[in-house]
């Protein structure tokens, strides 16, 4: 049996009364896709953070390459060839692409290098998303956040002193639409036939099963299965996790949408046929390839209907961002602060906050959206990135919004956390709250009652009812006619 490009052993992390990994092996094998999968708060993170070197376990040991090396934590780690691209994307937002690539890649250096970063960054950007328009030379923070992804992800599969043994992909689809995540799980499988490992963590159950060649999934800190892939269905993998998968329902038409009043009506934009309709009560999808305008869209809805004048006045309209580590949290404060301050109106009383409505307010919401935390006063650092973008949720929902606008909000969450907040969307919208979504997942495209595709910034396509399905909105999205 080959050496394992990584060997974890008995593996053990306590962050305070939270065990994050109790006695974790793990090996990871050249020419090999591991999928690792789990619910949030499972410990996948924290694996991932072992092996790339960032935490070291309080007992167990980690080798590369059948050694542990002289080095220690993220030096071991990368002279062992291994590389990460985290779920928070980790580039300097000031910095150009190519000043990323050096800070990341010693061996850019010397005369010249800027010149050989941009062709290295460029070709391999190219290789792996062909089609791609990514100006290397462009800033980081003027990129959208699926660019950085990409961005991100050329760069961890970079060679320049030294190819990658094993690259850890943690949720790398979550902000790319569908196109570019084939692109994405193509180049992959080109990859592990090449010789090179990959260790996939996500919760889009099809990319695991069709991209893996073996399926780890953890639970509570721990493995409980670890098996090939063709030994498991998405039911079975579910059921792995500890969760039931349900089966799903057909949407169907809601009574009383068509009377229903509408809220928000826009003229169309230049060059484009169709209006921006919302009625009361509706969900409305945006769907198109990622970057064509759905999210300025719901940028320009939420500064049309908020007020900077009046922060006491209650909110018509309320905001779950997609990018939370830039838009969403505020991460020197507590998980319950981040859930309550879209609502100090209404949780303050002359001027102060009254802290025990504010408690009741956040154990409702943990408890609805399962929020993984053993106390909500904890930092929301402490939370894995599906549970801080529960918080986000919960936070949008806990307000009297009459809209709520959702940029991808779903990115990293769970799929039996999926389930219950699908149905908490539902069961609002028959209360009256009105949703804007876009979203990166057909699944959640097609739970919609009227889905707007965009392309080029314009809406090129109104689908309803049974036209909600993936065939129509990919004919909209390249070349502008559902039909």
């Amino acid at each position: 049996m080959s050496t394992p490009v990584v060997a974890v052993r008995g593996a053990s992390i306590t962050f305070g009364a939270v065990r994050a990994l109790s006695g974790v092996d793990l090996d990871i094998a050249a020419g090999e896709a591991v999928g690792l999968v789990g619910h949030n708060g499972a410990g996948k993170s924290t694996i991932v953070n072992v092996i790339n070197g960032g935490l070291t376990p309080h007992s167990g040991s980690i080798a590369y390459g059948g050694a542990e090396a002289g080095l220690s934590g993220v030096s071991a780690a990368r002279s062992g060839g291994v590389r990460c691209v985290f779920q928070e994307l980790s580039l300097c937002p000031n910095l150009s692409i190519v000043e990323n690539a050096r800070l990341m890649h010693a061996g850019l250096k010397g005369w010249g290098w800027r010149r050989k970063a941009l062709k290295l960054v460029s070709a391999k950007l190219q290789e792996i998303f062909p089609g791609n328009r990514i100006e290397c030379e462009a800033t980081v923070g003027t990129l959208s956040i699926a660019e950085r992804q990409m961005v991100e992800i050329a760069l961890n599969f970079l060679t320049v002193d030294m190819p990658p043994r094993l690259v850890i992909l943690d949720e790398p689809t979550s902000s790319l639409d569908s196109a570019l995540a084939d692109q994405l799980l193509l180049h992959v499988r080109r990859f592990v036939a090449g010789g090179g490992s990959v260790l996939l963590i996500s919760h889009i159950l099809g990319e695991i099963l069709s991209t893996s060649t073996r399926v780890v999934v953890m639970k509570d800190g721990g493995v409980v299965a670890a098996r090939p892939v063709a030994d498991f269905t998405p039911k079975s993998l579910v059921e792995a996790m500890g969760s039931v998968i349900r089966e799903k329902t057909q949407k169907g038409t809601r009574n009383g949408l068509a009377a229903a009043p509408i809220i928000i009506d826009l003229p169309p934009a230049p060059a484009a046929s169709h209006r921006f309709r919302a009625r009361k009560g509706e969900i409305i999808g945006l769907a198109g390839l990622g970057g064509h305008g759905q999210t300025d869209m719901l940028l320009s809805l939420f500064r049309a209907r908020s007020s900077n004048w009046l922060p006491h006045k209650p909110q018509d309209i309320a905001f779950v961002a997609g990018d939370r580590a830039l838009n969403g949290t505020f991460p020197l404060w507590s998980i319950l602060r981040n859930l309550s301050i879209g609502n100090l109106g209404a949780l303050s009383r002359r001027c102060a906050v009254e802290a025990a409505q504010e408690e009741s307010v956040g154990a409702e919401w943990k408890a609805r959206t399962a929020i993984r935390t053993p106390d909500m006063n904890l930092p929301i650092l402490s939370l894995s990135g599906g549970n801080q973008q529960k918080v986000l949720f919960a936070r949008a929902l806990s307000t009297p919004a009459k809209i709520v606008l959702m940029d991808d909000p779903m990115r990293g969450v769970d799929i039996g956390t999926k389930q219950d907040v699908y149905s908490i969307i539902r069961a609002e919208a028959e209360a009256g709250r009105t949703f804007i979504w876009y979203s990166t997942e057909m699944d959640e495209i097609c739970l919609c009652d009227r889905v707007y595709v965009f392309r080029d910034g314009s809406i090129v396509a109104e689908l309803t009812d049974d036209d909600i399905n993936e065939h129509h909105v990919l004919a909209a999205s390249f070349s502008g006619d559902a039909a």
